[in-house]
Protein backbone atom coordinates (compact mmCIF):
# COMPACT_ATOMS: atom_id res chain seq x y z
CA UNK A 1 0.00 0.00 0.00
CA UNK A 2 1.29 3.45 -0.94
CA UNK A 3 0.61 6.94 0.80
CA UNK A 4 -0.12 9.75 1.31
CA UNK A 5 -4.12 7.84 2.13
CA UNK A 6 -6.66 7.97 3.97
CA UNK A 7 -7.17 4.28 5.93
CA UNK A 8 -11.28 3.71 6.06
CA UNK A 9 -12.63 1.43 8.84
CA UNK A 10 -16.26 0.48 7.35
CA UNK A 11 -16.76 -1.07 10.67
CA UNK A 12 -16.06 1.84 13.37
CA UNK A 13 -18.36 3.44 10.47
CA UNK A 14 -20.61 1.06 10.85
CA UNK A 15 -20.95 1.36 14.90
CA UNK A 16 -21.23 5.10 14.64
CA UNK A 17 -23.90 5.02 12.06
CA UNK A 18 -25.91 2.28 14.15
CA UNK A 19 -25.44 4.17 17.80
CA UNK A 20 -27.07 7.68 16.02
CA UNK A 21 -29.67 5.50 14.02
CA UNK A 22 -30.50 3.95 17.15
CA UNK A 23 -30.37 7.04 20.06
CA UNK A 24 -32.26 9.18 16.97
CA UNK A 25 -34.92 6.32 16.47
CA UNK A 26 -35.90 6.92 20.28
CA UNK A 27 -36.38 10.58 19.72
CA UNK A 28 -38.63 9.78 16.92
CA UNK A 29 -35.84 10.70 14.26
CA UNK A 30 -34.62 9.11 11.34
CA UNK A 31 -30.89 9.73 9.56
CA UNK A 32 -30.48 10.80 6.05
CA UNK A 33 -26.97 9.56 5.87
CA UNK A 34 -24.85 12.24 4.04
CA UNK A 35 -22.12 11.11 1.67
CA UNK A 36 -20.55 14.24 0.79
CA UNK A 37 -17.52 13.75 2.22
CA UNK A 38 -16.87 10.36 1.41
CA UNK A 39 -17.00 11.59 -2.38
CA UNK A 40 -19.69 9.06 -2.95
CA UNK A 41 -18.08 6.14 -1.53
CA UNK A 42 -20.13 3.10 -2.69
CA UNK A 43 -18.58 1.04 0.38
CA UNK A 44 -19.76 3.94 2.87
CA UNK A 45 -23.41 4.30 1.05
CA UNK A 46 -23.71 0.78 1.65
CA UNK A 47 -22.55 1.13 5.27
CA UNK A 48 -25.17 3.68 5.72
CA UNK A 49 -27.66 1.96 4.52
CA UNK A 50 -27.13 -1.30 6.56
CA UNK A 51 -27.01 0.64 9.90
CA UNK A 52 -30.51 1.84 9.19
CA UNK A 53 -30.13 5.56 7.38
CA UNK A 54 -33.60 6.26 5.50
CA UNK A 55 -31.86 8.20 2.77
CA UNK A 56 -28.38 9.02 1.02
CA UNK A 57 -27.92 12.73 0.95
CA UNK A 58 -25.20 14.41 -1.06
CA UNK A 59 -24.86 18.18 -2.67
CA UNK A 60 -22.96 17.03 -5.85
CA UNK A 61 -24.99 14.81 -8.43
CA UNK A 62 -21.79 13.47 -9.59
CA UNK A 63 -21.76 11.58 -6.25
CA UNK A 64 -25.04 10.60 -6.44
CA UNK A 65 -24.76 8.98 -10.16
CA UNK A 66 -21.69 7.63 -8.97
CA UNK A 67 -23.61 5.91 -6.18
CA UNK A 68 -26.59 4.76 -9.18
CA UNK A 69 -23.83 3.34 -11.53
CA UNK A 70 -23.04 0.83 -8.70
CA UNK A 71 -26.24 0.05 -8.44
CA UNK A 72 -26.86 1.87 -4.94
CA UNK A 73 -31.02 2.45 -5.31
CA UNK A 74 -31.78 3.97 -1.80
CA UNK A 75 -33.93 7.45 -1.67
CA UNK A 76 -31.44 9.79 -2.74
CA UNK A 77 -31.32 13.44 -1.65
CA UNK A 78 -29.64 16.32 -3.26
CA UNK A 79 -28.60 18.64 -0.39
CA UNK A 80 -27.39 21.69 -2.14
CA UNK A 81 -30.09 23.68 -4.17
CA UNK A 82 -30.14 22.50 -7.32
CA UNK A 83 -28.21 24.62 -10.31
CA UNK A 84 -30.78 25.29 -13.63
CA UNK A 85 -28.06 24.01 -15.73
CA UNK A 86 -28.55 20.48 -14.30
CA UNK A 87 -32.28 20.21 -13.21
CA UNK A 88 -32.46 17.32 -16.09
CA UNK A 89 -29.67 15.24 -14.13
CA UNK A 90 -31.01 16.15 -10.57
CA UNK A 91 -35.01 14.61 -11.62
CA UNK A 92 -32.97 11.24 -13.31
CA UNK A 93 -31.41 10.34 -10.63
CA UNK A 94 -32.41 12.01 -7.68
CA UNK A 95 -35.55 11.24 -5.77
CA UNK A 96 -35.80 14.62 -4.07
CA UNK A 97 -33.83 18.22 -3.72
CA UNK A 98 -33.53 20.60 -1.28
CA UNK A 99 -34.93 24.47 -2.88
CA UNK A 100 -35.31 28.06 -2.12
CA UNK A 101 -36.00 29.30 -5.72
CA UNK A 102 -39.28 29.68 -7.63
CA UNK A 103 -37.68 29.58 -10.75
CA UNK A 104 -35.67 26.63 -9.90
CA UNK A 105 -38.89 24.35 -9.01
CA UNK A 106 -40.33 25.02 -12.04
CA UNK A 107 -37.48 24.04 -14.22
CA UNK A 108 -37.89 20.67 -12.00
CA UNK A 109 -41.28 20.47 -12.51
CA UNK A 110 -40.73 20.77 -16.38
CA UNK A 111 -37.68 18.42 -16.40
CA UNK A 112 -39.81 15.91 -13.93
CA UNK A 113 -42.80 16.18 -16.97
CA UNK A 114 -40.03 15.05 -19.75
CA UNK A 115 -38.26 12.07 -18.20
CA UNK A 116 -42.35 11.00 -16.53
CA UNK A 117 -41.48 11.19 -13.12
CA UNK A 118 -42.55 13.35 -10.00
CA UNK A 119 -39.69 15.34 -8.00
CA UNK A 120 -40.19 15.89 -4.37
CA UNK A 121 -39.53 19.57 -2.96
CA UNK A 122 -37.87 20.28 0.34
CA UNK A 123 -37.88 23.84 1.17
CA UNK A 124 -35.08 24.97 2.87
CA UNK A 125 -36.26 28.03 5.12
CA UNK A 126 -33.96 30.78 7.23
CA UNK A 127 -33.94 30.57 10.57
CA UNK A 128 -30.37 32.59 11.63
CA UNK A 129 -27.41 31.52 10.06
CA UNK A 130 -27.46 32.76 6.76
CA UNK A 131 -26.82 30.52 4.30
CA UNK A 132 -29.68 28.63 2.20
CA UNK A 133 -33.15 29.54 3.02
CA UNK A 134 -36.51 30.83 2.42
CA UNK A 135 -37.40 33.82 5.21
CA UNK A 136 -40.08 32.11 7.13
CA UNK A 137 -42.74 35.36 6.48
CA UNK A 138 -42.31 34.29 2.68
CA UNK A 139 -42.76 30.21 3.27
CA UNK A 140 -46.07 29.87 2.94
CA UNK A 141 -46.17 31.84 -0.30
CA UNK A 142 -43.79 29.48 -1.88
CA UNK A 143 -45.05 26.55 -1.06
CA UNK A 144 -48.50 27.71 -2.21
CA UNK A 145 -46.79 28.09 -5.80
CA UNK A 146 -45.28 24.36 -5.24
CA UNK A 147 -47.90 22.57 -4.55
CA UNK A 148 -49.41 23.83 -7.85
CA UNK A 149 -47.17 22.93 -10.13
CA UNK A 150 -47.78 19.26 -12.01
CA UNK A 151 -44.34 17.38 -11.59
CA UNK A 152 -43.11 17.94 -8.07
CA UNK A 153 -44.59 17.22 -4.73
CA UNK A 154 -44.06 19.29 -1.60
CA UNK A 155 -42.45 16.36 0.90
CA UNK A 156 -41.54 18.97 3.55
CA UNK A 157 -39.46 21.61 5.11
CA UNK A 158 -36.25 21.94 6.89
CA UNK A 159 -33.14 24.36 7.64
CA UNK A 160 -29.33 24.32 7.98
CA UNK A 161 -27.65 26.13 11.42
CA UNK A 162 -23.96 26.13 12.18
CA UNK A 163 -22.09 25.80 8.68
CA UNK A 164 -22.36 29.21 7.47
CA UNK A 165 -22.44 30.90 10.94
CA UNK A 166 -21.88 29.05 13.53
CA UNK A 167 -25.38 29.19 15.13
CA UNK A 168 -26.25 26.65 17.56
CA UNK A 169 -29.41 24.54 16.80
CA UNK A 170 -31.30 25.30 19.64
CA UNK A 171 -35.45 24.65 20.97
CA UNK A 172 -36.05 28.24 19.89
CA UNK A 173 -34.82 27.55 16.50
CA UNK A 174 -36.04 24.23 16.23
CA UNK A 175 -39.54 25.24 17.97
CA UNK A 176 -40.20 28.02 15.07
CA UNK A 177 -39.61 25.33 12.51
CA UNK A 178 -42.06 22.86 13.90
CA UNK A 179 -44.30 25.59 14.07
CA UNK A 180 -44.09 26.28 10.17
CA UNK A 181 -45.00 22.76 9.35
CA UNK A 182 -48.21 22.88 11.69
CA UNK A 183 -48.81 26.05 9.99
CA UNK A 184 -48.18 24.87 6.12
CA UNK A 185 -50.56 21.67 6.96
CA UNK A 186 -53.07 23.34 8.33
CA UNK A 187 -53.31 26.60 5.41
CA UNK A 188 -52.56 24.29 2.50
CA UNK A 189 -54.13 21.27 3.70
CA UNK A 190 -50.97 19.00 2.98
CA UNK A 191 -48.95 16.70 4.86
CA UNK A 192 -45.13 17.21 5.49
CA UNK A 193 -43.83 13.65 5.27
CA UNK A 194 -40.06 15.22 6.33
CA UNK A 195 -38.77 18.15 9.22
CA UNK A 196 -35.67 18.18 8.84
CA UNK A 197 -34.02 20.45 11.46
CA UNK A 198 -30.51 20.16 10.62
CA UNK A 199 -27.13 18.28 9.91
CA UNK A 200 -24.67 16.95 12.93
CA UNK A 201 -24.23 19.87 14.70
CA UNK A 202 -27.93 19.37 15.93
CA UNK A 203 -27.10 15.94 17.55
CA UNK A 204 -26.52 18.04 21.38
CA UNK A 205 -30.10 19.29 20.84
CA UNK A 206 -31.65 15.84 19.32
CA UNK A 207 -30.29 14.13 22.32
CA UNK A 208 -31.07 16.00 25.42
CA UNK A 209 -34.23 18.56 24.25
CA UNK A 210 -37.34 17.26 26.62
CA UNK A 211 -39.29 17.20 23.15
CA UNK A 212 -38.39 17.50 19.37
CA UNK A 213 -41.46 18.57 18.34
CA UNK A 214 -42.19 17.89 14.72
CA UNK A 215 -38.52 17.41 13.80
CA UNK A 216 -38.15 14.07 12.67
CA UNK A 217 -35.16 13.97 10.70
CA UNK A 218 -31.50 14.61 10.85
CA UNK A 219 -28.75 15.22 7.80
CA UNK A 220 -25.78 13.06 9.05
CA UNK A 221 -22.16 12.94 8.03
CA UNK A 222 -19.33 14.26 10.24
CA UNK A 223 -20.91 12.58 13.38
CA UNK A 224 -21.08 9.12 11.39
CA UNK A 225 -17.82 9.49 10.12
CA UNK A 226 -15.01 11.51 12.58
CA UNK A 227 -17.30 10.36 15.48
CA UNK A 228 -17.40 14.34 16.65
CA UNK A 229 -19.63 16.92 16.47
CA UNK A 230 -19.29 19.95 14.96
CA UNK A 231 -20.10 23.09 17.48
CA UNK A 232 -17.20 22.20 19.71
CA UNK A 233 -15.46 18.97 17.37
CA UNK A 234 -16.16 17.05 20.98
CA UNK A 235 -16.02 13.63 20.62
CA UNK A 236 -19.55 11.91 20.90
CA UNK A 237 -19.94 9.59 23.78
CA UNK A 238 -20.01 5.63 22.65
CA UNK A 239 -18.66 6.72 19.23
CA UNK A 240 -15.02 5.87 16.97
CA UNK A 241 -12.90 9.23 16.68
CA UNK A 242 -10.32 7.29 14.11
CA UNK A 243 -12.81 5.29 12.15
CA UNK A 244 -10.87 7.87 8.79
CA UNK A 245 -7.06 8.09 9.68
CA UNK A 246 -4.24 10.11 7.41
CA UNK A 247 -0.83 8.18 6.44
CA UNK A 248 2.06 10.06 5.21
CA UNK A 249 5.62 8.57 4.33
CA UNK A 250 8.71 10.26 5.72
CA UNK A 251 11.22 10.96 2.83
CA UNK A 252 13.74 12.82 5.01
CA UNK A 253 15.10 12.96 8.46
CA UNK A 254 17.73 15.52 9.11
CA UNK A 255 19.41 17.66 11.71
CA UNK A 256 19.14 21.35 10.31
CA UNK A 257 18.74 24.87 12.52
CA UNK A 258 15.57 25.90 13.65
CA UNK A 259 15.98 29.54 12.91
CA UNK A 260 15.45 29.96 9.29
CA UNK A 261 18.27 32.39 7.68
CA UNK A 262 18.09 35.11 5.49
CA UNK A 263 15.62 38.05 4.72
CA UNK A 264 12.13 36.63 5.50
CA UNK A 265 9.11 37.64 2.76
CA UNK A 266 5.46 35.09 1.89
CA UNK A 267 5.38 31.59 2.13
CA UNK A 268 4.29 29.89 -0.71
CA UNK A 269 0.87 30.56 0.55
CA UNK A 270 1.36 33.70 1.67
CA UNK A 271 1.90 32.81 5.43
CA UNK A 272 4.12 34.83 7.58
CA UNK A 273 6.72 32.53 8.75
CA UNK A 274 7.06 32.49 12.48
CA UNK A 275 10.42 30.72 14.32
CA UNK A 276 11.83 30.12 17.47
CA UNK A 277 15.31 28.69 17.74
CA UNK A 278 15.84 26.19 19.69
CA UNK A 279 18.82 25.37 18.33
CA UNK A 280 19.60 21.99 16.31
CA UNK A 281 16.34 19.97 15.81
CA UNK A 282 15.33 17.22 13.66
CA UNK A 283 12.88 18.15 11.32
CA UNK A 284 11.17 15.41 9.42
CA UNK A 285 9.70 16.03 5.94
CA UNK A 286 6.55 13.84 5.05
CA UNK A 287 5.19 13.50 0.93
CA UNK A 288 1.87 15.38 1.71
CA UNK A 289 1.42 18.84 1.00
CA UNK A 290 -1.69 21.30 0.33
CA UNK A 291 -2.28 19.86 -2.93
CA UNK A 292 -3.51 16.58 -0.91
CA UNK A 293 -4.90 18.04 2.58
CA UNK A 294 -5.96 20.82 4.17
CA UNK A 295 -2.58 20.42 6.84
CA UNK A 296 -4.69 22.42 9.73
CA UNK A 297 -6.95 19.87 9.79
CA UNK A 298 -4.33 17.37 10.65
CA UNK A 299 -3.90 16.00 14.42
CA UNK A 300 -0.30 14.85 14.85
CA UNK A 301 0.77 11.68 17.17
CA UNK A 302 1.24 12.83 20.84
CA UNK A 303 5.08 14.24 20.76
CA UNK A 304 4.38 15.88 17.10
CA UNK A 305 4.48 19.27 15.87
CA UNK A 306 3.90 20.73 12.44
CA UNK A 307 6.58 23.15 11.77
CA UNK A 308 4.87 24.20 8.32
CA UNK A 309 3.47 22.60 4.62
CA UNK A 310 4.37 23.81 1.17
CA UNK A 311 2.12 22.55 -1.96
CA UNK A 312 4.36 19.21 -1.82
CA UNK A 313 5.96 18.72 1.80
CA UNK A 314 5.08 18.60 5.99
CA UNK A 315 7.73 19.37 7.87
CA UNK A 316 6.98 17.89 11.27
CA UNK A 317 9.14 18.26 14.86
CA UNK A 318 9.55 14.73 15.47
CA UNK A 319 10.02 15.37 19.37
CA UNK A 320 11.73 12.05 20.79
CA UNK A 321 10.53 9.36 17.99
CA UNK A 322 13.08 7.70 16.36
CA UNK A 323 12.11 7.90 12.65
CA UNK A 324 13.42 6.71 9.19
CA UNK A 325 12.91 7.57 5.57
CA UNK A 326 10.14 5.46 4.45
CA UNK A 327 8.41 5.24 8.34
CA UNK A 328 4.76 5.86 7.87
CA UNK A 329 2.95 8.55 10.08
CA UNK A 330 -0.61 8.36 10.83
CA UNK A 331 -2.73 11.97 11.76
CA UNK A 332 -6.08 12.28 13.13
CA UNK A 333 -8.12 13.99 10.70
CA UNK A 334 -10.89 16.40 11.37
CA UNK A 335 -13.71 18.07 8.60
CA UNK A 336 -12.10 19.88 6.60
CA UNK A 337 -9.07 17.68 6.04
CA UNK A 338 -11.11 14.40 5.58
CA UNK A 339 -12.65 16.77 2.34
CA UNK A 340 -9.31 18.02 0.59
CA UNK A 341 -7.64 14.35 1.18
CA UNK A 342 -11.13 12.58 -0.51
CA UNK A 343 -11.05 15.47 -3.17
CA UNK A 344 -7.60 14.57 -4.39
CA UNK A 345 -6.39 12.12 -6.71
CA UNK A 346 -3.17 11.83 -5.25
CA UNK A 347 -5.14 10.08 -1.75
CA UNK A 348 -5.04 6.46 -2.10
CA UNK A 349 -8.67 5.56 -0.21
CA UNK A 350 -8.15 2.03 1.45
CA UNK A 351 -11.31 0.87 3.06
CA UNK A 352 -11.74 -2.42 4.77
CA UNK A 353 -13.94 -4.11 6.88
CA UNK A 354 -17.55 -4.00 6.16
CA UNK A 355 -19.68 -6.76 5.56
CA UNK A 356 -18.24 -8.40 2.76
CA UNK A 357 -14.38 -8.44 4.36
CA UNK A 358 -11.85 -6.42 3.03
CA UNK A 359 -12.01 -4.28 -0.03
CA UNK A 360 -8.58 -3.56 0.31
CA UNK A 361 -6.06 -5.22 2.05
CA UNK A 362 -4.17 -2.95 4.34
CA UNK A 363 -3.39 -4.92 7.78
CA UNK A 364 -0.21 -6.67 6.26
CA UNK A 365 1.67 -3.10 5.71
CA UNK A 366 3.96 -1.51 7.87
CA UNK A 367 3.08 1.15 9.65
CA UNK A 368 6.11 2.15 12.22
CA UNK A 369 4.66 5.07 14.02
CA UNK A 370 0.98 5.03 14.31
CA UNK A 371 -1.65 7.44 15.54
CA UNK A 372 -2.58 5.27 18.19
CA UNK A 373 0.86 4.07 19.31
CA UNK A 374 1.81 7.81 19.78
CA UNK A 375 -1.04 8.21 22.07
CA UNK A 376 -4.15 9.29 19.35
CA UNK A 377 -7.47 8.02 20.46
CA UNK A 378 -8.60 4.21 19.42
CA UNK A 379 -11.98 5.21 20.14
CA UNK A 380 -13.52 7.76 22.28
CA UNK A 381 -14.94 6.63 25.34
CA UNK A 382 -15.29 2.92 23.75
CA UNK A 383 -14.34 -0.39 24.60
CA UNK A 384 -15.19 -3.04 21.28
Amino acid sequence: MTAPRLDIDLDKIYHNACSLVRRLAARGISVTGVTKASLGSTAIANTFLRAGVTHLGDSRIDNIEAMHREHITAPMMLIRSPMLSQVTRVVRHSDMSVNTEMTVIRALSAAAGVAGCTHGIMLMVELGDLREGIMPADLEHVAREVVRLPHVRLCGIGTNLACQSGVVPDSGNMDELSALAETLEATLGVHLAIISGGNSANLDWALGASVTGRINNLRLGESILLGCEPLHRQPIDGLYTDAITFVAEVIEQKLKPSQSRGHIAQTAFGDAAQFVDRGRIVRTILAVGHQDIDPGGLSAPIDMTILGTSSDHLVLDPGNNVLSVGDEIRFGVNYSALMKAMTSRFVIKAERGGKRGVQQEISGHRVTKSYQEMGGPTSSRYSP
